[in-house]
């Protein structure tokens, strides 16, 4: 029995692991049909935002929930109006600029912050159940996991902002021809894409060590989760990641960790094989 909770809690620390990992790419790709290879740099910043926001005396939460969003939105907009804006429509170039951006940025970065790991011990301690012990800052990322699903779909649904992001993106005439800037919808809604992925590197960073080079580990999940949920945003999101985290801790108790990740990209294989417009251009059609 305890085992069993000790599975499901880990189980559950996946899915929303990779909830928080592809918000940001949710909204960036999921909306933007934006190809961003520099979300895992994303990441990255708002990890470093975090530690040095720490080191400048700041709470961790504040670091974590204020300053690594904030910072990387900031930096989301500049990039957008530099670079991303004149590249609207053009997937291959827009993935082009956003690999070199990610070059850009682990190069950057490596000249200030050094190539050594960095890091933040996990808050919090740990709990304990029957013979196991487990860190309580894995509640702490089930319950943002849940959270920022919950918070995307009441965004997209039920506010302005969401609604005119939405008709933004499906009909960028009709909504200029409202009155609608659609060049300052598409640098917000990349700027909040961008805040997202350096909110998740900012909670990330008391789990993984925090490098120049760290994105690479979670890149390839995002895509992975934002490509097999398909073209609904959030319900797409959720079931990819519940589908794809429960594979990878399965995997990962039943053999090793690498095993995990290995079965994690079979699975992935394998579905969009069997669905290769995602699970919601298969199923919950119509959902957001």
């Amino acid at each position: 029995m305890d085992l069993a909770a000790i599975v499901l809690i880990q189980i559950l620390y996946a899915i929303a692991s990779l909830i928080v990992i592809s918000s940001g790419l949710a909204v960036i790709f999921g909306m933007m049909k934006v190809i961003n290879l520099a979300h895992g740099e994303f990441m990255m910043l708002g990890a470093y935002a975090t530690i040095e926001a720490m080191r400048l005396g700041i709470n961790l939460w504040v670091a974590i929930f204020v300053v690594a969003p904030v910072t990387v939105g900031l930096i989301g907009i500049v990039l957008e109006r530099v670079f991303i804006r004149r590249l609207y429509g053009r997937m291959i170039d827009t993935m082009l600029a956003t690999w070199g951006l990610s070059l850009l940025l682990i190069g950057a970065v490596t000249s200030i912050a050094g190539n050594t790991t960095a890091g933040v011990s996990a808050p919090l301690g740990n709990f304990t159940i029957g013979a196991y012990s487990v860190s309580s800052y894995t509640l702490v990322i089930i319950a943002v996991g849940a959270l920022l699903a919950l918070a995307l779909r009441w965004v997209l649904l039920h506010t302005s902002l969401g609604l005119i992001a939405r008709g933004t993106m499906q009909n960028p005439q009709m909504a200029d021809a409202l009155g609608i800037n659609p060049s300052l919808v598409y640098s917000a809604t990349f700027a909040i894409g961008a805040a997202l992925s350096g909110f998740a590197g900012g909670l990330l960073a008391p789990l993984t060590g925090v490098v120049p080079t760290m994105g690479g580990a979670f890149i390839a999940k995002a895509f992975i989760t934002v490509i097999g949920g398909g073209p609904a945003i959030v319900v797409g999101l959720v079931s990819a990641s519940t589908l794809f985290g429960a594979i990878n801790q399965v995997a990962t108790f039943a053999s090793t960790p690498v095993f995990g990740e290995v079965a994690l990209l079979v699975g992935a294989i394998i579905m969009l094989r069997l669905l290769p417009q995602g699970i919601t251009g298969r199923f919950f059609k119509g959902s957001l």
